[in-house]
């Protein structure tokens, strides 16, 4: 899946989505909500309200994957919609880290190192 990736914009589709929806309907709001080509090699992420699903849509060559994750314990650390904007790109590493519950928002995997010439 992660090697589909290279060279994919990953986009979110921000607030709750009705994840009843499959490929034809998740199709319509990349289209008409989010304004984007579907058939680009983009990656389009949709959660649930609860926050504890999630669905990503994508093209690839000559039809659609349709993944789906949902989370027994926890809930995905999800960005709210505001009134302006309806999707946020984030990189693959964000992608990964939601996947993985953390939040999008990190602040520093390491401290930086900080050497001292002994003088």
């Amino acid at each position: 899946m992660w090697g589909e990736l290279d060279g994919a914009k990953v986009y979110l589709a921000l607030g709750p989505t009705d994840l009843r929806r499959s490929i034809n309907g998740l199709s319509v709001l990349v289209s008409e909500v989010l304004e984007a080509d579907l058939f680009s090699e983009s990656w389009f992420v949709f959660c649930n309200r609860r926050r504890d699903k999630l669905k990503i849509l994508h093209w690839q060559g000559a039809g659609f994957w349709l993944h789906y994750r949902r989370l027994e314990r926890g809930r995905f650390s999800w960005p709210r919609a505001s009134e302006s904007v309806v999707s946020l790109e984030i990189s693959h590493r964000g992608l990964r880290w939601l996947l993985d519950g953390l939040a999008l928002k990190q602040p520093r995997a390491h401290r930086p190192l900080r050497y001292r010439l002994a003088g």
